[in-house]
Formats: C-alpha cells, structure tokens, sequence
C-alpha cells in the first residue's frame, strides 16, 4: 500500500533524453533523509564511500581519485580545463560536436591557450588528421568526446589516448554520459582525467559533477596558479581526501541519491548496465526504421545510447507538436543540435526497461497515423 501511494505522488516519467535520466523510486526516495550537517563525520564517512564507487565505476582501484563537485557536469568540465594546465600551456580541443564547442568556449572565457582539431557534427573524427594537427603544437593536453550527445557517435579513446601519448600530451576526457554506461577501464585506457555526472547513465539525480583522476597528476597540479575559486580540483580533491568533506556546501540529499545510484550500479555491474542499454537500443533503433524514421549516422557508429533521426520531410511534421504529443503520455524526446542535417533525438539510458521502448513506439505511432505523417525516410 505504502509504495502505490508513493507511485500516485511520484508518477513514473519515461524520459528519452540524454539526462537527466528516469530515475528508480529508490534513488528518489533516498533523498528523504534526516537532516545533517555535511562536516559530520557521518557524512564523511558517506562521501569516501562513494568516492570509492565512483573510482570502482571506471576500475581505478589505487591509482585513481574521484572528486565530486556541487553543479552540474560542466562544472567538472571547466574544473578540469581551468586546473589541469599552467597558464602558458595549451590545451588542444576536438570539436566534433557540441561539447567540444562548450570546451572552446570556457577556454575563451576564462583565457587559456587552445586550439582545435574541428570535425562536422556527424563525421567520424579522422585520426591522421589530429595527428597532423599536434605535428604543429606544443600542447600540454589532448581534451575530447568520449559520447558525443550532439550526434549519438562514440568517438575512439582508445586511439586518441595513444596519440596524446606519443605527443606526451595528458588526456581530459569528457565522459559525460557514457560512464557508468559503456565500460572504461583504466588499467587498459589510462586517460589521465574523466569527467561525468550524478544525472545520466550512473542513474542518479542531477546536482554533482564527477571528476576522476589519475593521482599522479592530481600531485601536480598542486602548484599551478588557481584560475577558479570554486571549481580549483586540487583544493576540491585534497579538502576530501584529507578531512572528508566538500570543500563548499554540497547538495546533501543529491549525494545520498548518488550512493544509492552507485549501490543500483554495483548490483547491475557495467556489463549487465551496458547490455541492458544495447537491447534497448536495438528495440528503440529497429522500431523507427519500422516507423520510417532515419538515423543521421550509420548504425556500425552508433553509440547505443543516443540516436540521432532525420526530421521528416512532411509539412504536417513539426518537432514541438510530437515532443508535446510524447510529454502528454508520459515521455520525453529531446530536439538535435547544430548537426549536418536537421535532427531530433532519443536516448535510451536510465532505469528503463523494453515495455518503456514498447510504449514510446506505439505512441510515436498513434502520432503518425493522427497527422497521417508520410515516412518515406528509410
């Protein structure tokens, strides 16, 4: 009785964007906690817990740190690119989509030295030419996509990592919403700095942003000139290392919903997460082309997370009017982004399941035969 009642005030929403994502009931009702002060030592004890998982998540063991910051994923992405640099060094960007651009544009906010391998939203990035790109650099840091949400394409970490080695540069990457949905381990892929957060595939709530490092080079950005207060990783790692705290007021009942996201993902483990997300992929990805729908990139690309699908042709088609149509019944699609072709997208990460997939087709499908939409797309 207790959890229908709980259903009726905490309806159950299919969201079908790139986070944040549908959450369990939970991860939702951890957040119903007694109120404490975050510098006891109970909440200590809570944050090394979870610092640990978030290690665990990408297997660091001893050789990594986490640090958990109070904001969103782009405030782990400008910690990073504002800390992980001395003034005078560059930081080289690939831009293949909209994340990359955001790197650019804190760089530019905050003056330090970059440049840019571009690519178009929706191109592969091509390797030779980075390679020629950093021929001509004396770079500190290679900073990339790991899943680039603009376009639902994975972009090789594996290879950019050995070039960023060869040019004895560091990595910065951007795993926003891929970790803790599409394994990496850093005892094969030793990239030097990982950014996410609390809100995507570790099936969190949104309101804490995930960095993790390697502590090697945590150590040595110790001395760099701070060029951000609050998001400074350094001072941000050694308050939690050192006295078990945030270094600033943490979103408290955010953090005990990361724990149990993290508890959920013990449980599911990386390969049964990451297959659960494949199959879901492939319901949601065959049911469109069913439907007439076409997706922006080949599938051998697709990052089984997020799909990108051509805007139909017709007139009666308009983006808004399916999103409200979809939002009405419960399910949320989220709109493209700056992509060769007009784009809309769905994703397919979070506590969802193939009767969720089942639903979202047939009522994609009740809105085609309602309009009598004419998918001549595949």
């Amino acid at each position: 009785m207790e959890n229908e009642t709980l259903t009726k005030v905490i309806p159950r929403k299919i969201l079908l964007n790139p986070g944040p994502a549908t959450t369990s009931q939970e991860v939702k009702l951890s957040q119903v906690v007694t109120d404490i002060c975050p510098r006891e030592q109970e909440f200590g004890d809570l944050l090394d817990d979870i610092r640990q998982g978030c290690v665990d998540v990408v297997n660091g063991k001893n050789n990594y740190e986490a640090i958990l910051l109070g904001g969103s994923g782009t405030g782990a992405m400008e910690a990073c690119l504002t800390s992980c640099t001395k003034e005078s060094e560059e930081i080289v960007i690939i831009d293949n989509g909209a994340y990359g651009k955001r790197m650019t544009q804190i760089c530019e906010a905050f003056k330090i030295p970059f440049s840019t391998v571009k690519f178009t939203w929706g191109d592969s990035i091509d390797l030779g030419k980075v390679r020629e790109h950093l021929k001509n650099r004396n770079a500190k840091a290679l900073a990339f996509i790991h899943h680039e949400t603009t376009v639902g394409i994975l972009n090789p970490v594996k290879e950019l990592k050995s070039l960023a080695d060869e040019f004895k540069m560091i990595t910065i990457l951007d795993a926003m919403s891929s970790y803790a949905g599409i394994e990496l381990d850093v005892e094969d892929t030793p990239v030097d700095f990982i950014i996410s957060s609390s809100n995507k595939c570790i099936q969190g709530m949104a309101g804490i942003g995930i960095v993790i490092a390697k502590t090697s080079e945590l150590k040595k950005i110790a001395s760099y000139k701070v060029k951000s207060y609050y998001f400074n990783l350094y001072n941000n790692f050694l308050n939690q290392k050192e006295k078990k705290q945030f270094l600033f007021t943490p979103p408290v009942q955010t953090v005990y919903a990361l724990k149990a996201a993290i508890d959920e993902f013990r449980s599911e483990g990386i390969t049964g997460r990451s297959k659960r997300y494949s199959d879901l992929y492939e319901q949601m990805h065959d049911g469109m082309l069913k439907l007439g729908f076409k997706a922006l990139i080949e599938k051998s690309k697709h990052s089984k997370i997020l799909t990108a699908f051509v805007e139909p042709t017709d007139s009666q088609y308009h983006f808004d009017k399916m999103h409200d149509f979809l939002y009405e019944r419960g399910i949320t699609i989220y709109p493209g982004k700056g992509a060769k072709e007009k784009t809309f997208r769905v994703s397919n990460i979070g506590t969802l399941n193939s009767k969720d997939i089942g639903f979202f087709l047939s009522t994609v499908e009740e809105y085609i035969k309602i309009n009598k939409l004419q998918l001549q797309q595949c």
